[in-house]
């Protein structure tokens, strides 16, 4: 149906959409990189039976490199009786600050070979390091081991590293130890290789005289001894202040510089007698440095709320499932138990508005005509046409169909005025795209016979299913639709009586002031109207009509776009239900409360499901990210095979179920997300008309005949 408001509508931002959930997959999979790939003792290892000896002058040399660009190496040793002492995998907020501290106590200096990811998480403790005179160097970004990993991998660890230093402290250093390094000597070809192309003119790189192997916890006596280099002796110690419990390695610390008084305990740039390896960073690098510090700050924070939005979205869709599968089954043996004796309700007048519905009308007003229902008055209400609807009807000339033509005016004025026109007390409204069954009337009109009814839902069928788009929508029809109209017939708070195929009575309808307007929403409007007025609404799944759905996702997506606003809309405008009793009370608190949480916050948090995949694909063991997604499909596949058979469908559709779970649900959820924007910024959505193909002649021919 077509409207007259010429408010400008708001675009479909398909690519701010698709550039939030690119940064947002980016920065996840920034989390990921520093999380799972730069966890202490994490990467893959090169078995030492594989590894080939690097040249003698490295593993016969001291525990200091120098590699000039054409690959010759220099080493160098500390002089006797200095000891450098070295911490990796730092800075940690628990065995950093009690290193420093013993540090001080003693008068000590040491140079810590720092994470770049642990540096962005606590630069007070890296800018503590350099302020109390320690010295700093690079241990890579995520703790990668050099050698396994690509080129342009390696240049991005360090680069990464000396940003982040450069963000903390104002510095970048000149010193680099690589992750899993130990003593010269176990030094292979391959590791030299990797640190001839990252090193070359650049670092110094630190091995260690004595690796003290303190991350195995060997005890504190053990550190000291490793540590201790022979009389008169000096060397560099590897101990570690990061990767986990470091309470030995603090008290082999101060053991160490307690029992060894005539040791000199300084830098390795010291030590050698070098200048200051801390050289002051440019502000572009401090720049860059800061920006990947908050970068990392808010992907962690991300990280943290996507797993409370996948949280949420998982719950609320087994909670789904767990309330809709068991709900409906009740209602099916509820429906065998109560089958209504066939009566005769007095005279039904069935209203169809009719905008542009030349390709379907015939077919709807000769699936009323043929209803078995013994008196049945249709009125077709042609709402300024265009493409010669009214004519189709007159050519017709069948009994008991009156025409009435009015300027375009819109659905909800084409109802009320074939409503004014109508004779029945029982009033059945139709959209112009729909074929009833032969008994569809009689069926939907039999609930009226209890006297606090106020309305009756009838089921709604997909006609034409036959593509890809057709089967999803003939999928959501049955699986979603009519589950969720079971539950709220138990419930008794139906939210929603379809366009399609409803039934109300007279006096509800003048009682509610007839077919609203205010919203895009006006079936489900008028619906929760009746419930508020205090009528029953129920649901007669024996009462079947076909209609055609939208056949192009572009249509697909202005008609979901508009019933979702419109569902928002009505949600809003009858949000005091909350707070009422009687039917109204089961509405807010049963229904309202349903559509919140299972149509617009499950759709809002489902992006966190979809771009989880994609992030545990890319970071998390392929089996347990294989486990979850087919837990979760074999979950839909059997919700909707219940679904199909309670309806008594086939399950041949089936098999399009997956292929809905990764391209349908994502257009779903962004007709929330853009109705959400749409309803916060208060912008005022226009009718929309879907081009018909004539599939309700098919209806006539399939279903009905």
């Amino acid at each position: 149906m077509a409207r007259h408001i010429k408010r400008r509508e708001p675009r479909a931002h398909w690519w701010l959409l698709a550039l939030g959930m690119l940064v947002l997959l980016g920065e996840l999979c920034l989390a990921g990189y520093v999380d799972h790939v730069g966890a202490e003792g994490s990467g893959p290892r090169i078995p030492a039976a594989d590894r080939q000896a690097a040249p003698d002058e490295v593993i016969e040399g001291g525990p200091v490199l120098r590699i000039d660009a054409a690959g010759q190496v220099t080493t160098r040793g500390m002089p006797a009786n200095t000891i450098a002492l070295t911490f990796d995998d730092g800075p940690d907020p628990q065995w950093t600050p009690a290193i420093l501290d013993v540090l001080a106590r003693h008068g000590a200096h040491a140079t810590f070979f720092v994470i770049g990811s642990k540096v962005n998480e606590y630069p007070d403790l890296t800018r503590r390091i350099v302020a109390e005179g320690h010295e700093l160097g690079v241990h890579t970004f995520t703790h990668s081991e050099l050698v396994t990993v690509p080129e342009w991998r390696r240049e991005l660890e360090l680069t990464l590293c000396q940003n982040a230093i450069a963000g903390a402290a104002g510095v970048q250093s000149t010193l680099l130890r690589p992750p899993f390094s130990s003593e010269p000597d176990a030094v292979s070809a391959d590791e030299f290789a990797a640190l001839a192309q990252v090193s070359a003119g650049r670092y110094l790189t630190v091995l260690a005289d004595h690796d003290t192997k303190d991350w195995a916890n060997p005890g504190p006596a053990a550190i000291v001894a490793a540590a201790t280099p022979e009389p008169g002796q000096g060397g560099v110690v590897m101990l570690h202040d990061g990767g986990g419990d470091r309470a030995q390695t603090v008290a082999a610390v101060d053991e160490l510089l307690t029992k060894l008084p005539g040791y000199r305990f300084t830098t390795v740039s010291a030590g050698l007698g070098l200048p200051p390896t801390d050289v002051t960073a440019s502000a572009g690098t401090r720049a860059r440095g800061d920006a990947l510090r908050i970068a990392q700050d808010v992907s962690r924070w991300l990280s943290t709320g996507m797993e409370i939005l996948l949280a949420i979205a998982l719950g609320l869709g087994l909670l789904r499932f767990a309330i809709q599968v068991p709900v409906a089954r009740l209602h099916a043996r509820r429906a065998r138990r109560t089958r209504r004796p066939r009566r005769f309700q007095g005279t039904v007048s069935v209203v169809v508005p009719a905008y542009n519905e030349a390709a379907n009308i015939a077919a709807t007003v000769r699936s009323l005509v043929h209803s078995d229902y013994p008196a049945v008055e249709v009125i077709v209400v042609d709402d300024g046409s265009t493409d010669g609807t009214a004519a189709v009807v007159e050519r017709l000339g069948l009994r008991g169909v009156r025409l009435i033509r009015q300027p375009n005016a819109g659905k909800p004025a084409a109802l009320n005025t074939g409503i004014r026109h109508a004779r029945g007390e029982l009033i059945v409204l139709v959209d112009g795209d729909t074929v009833f069954e032969p008994d569809a009337i009689g069926a939907l009109v039999q609930p009226f016979a209890e006297p606090d009814v106020g309305a009756v839902s009838g089921n709604t069928k997909v006609v034409n299913r036959r593509g890809l788009l057709g089967r999803w929508q003939h999928l959501e029809y049955v699986v979603g639709f009519n589950l969720d109209r079971r539950l709220f017939d138990v419930g008794e708070c139906m939210p929603t009586i379809p366009g399609a195929i409803g039934a109300f009575r007279r006096e509800v309808l003048a009682q509610v002031g007839g077919i609203p307007a205010s919203t895009l929403a006006e079936d489900t409007d008028v619906t929760m109207a009746t419930l508020r007025a205090g009528w029953r609404v129920v649901y007669e799944e024996s009462a079947i009509a076909w209609t055609e759905a939208p056949s192009t996702l572009r249509q697909l997506w202005r008609q979901r776009y508009r019933w979702c606003f419109g569902t928002m809309q009505a949600v809003w405008k009858h949000r005091a239900a909350l707070r009422e009793s009687g039917p109204a009370g089961k509405l807010g608190r049963r229904g309202l409360l349903y559509l919140m949480l299972f149509q617009v916050v499950l759709p809002l948090s489902a992006p966190a499901v979809d771009v989880y995949a994609l992030y545990g694909l890319l970071f998390l063991p392929l089996p347990q990210v294989a486990g979850v997604w087919l837990s979760f499909s074999a979950l839909q596949l059997l919700t909707a095979a219940y679904a199909l058979r309670l309806d008594r469908e086939k399950l041949g559709p089936l098999w399009a179920l997956p292929l809905q779970l990764v391209v349908y649900r994502q257009l779903m959820y962004l007709v929330v997300v853009q109705s959400t924007v749409t309803a916060l910024t208060g912008i005022r959505l226009r009718w929309h008309s879907v081009a018909r193909t004539g599939a309700a002649h098919e209806a006539m021919e399939t279903h009905v005949r």
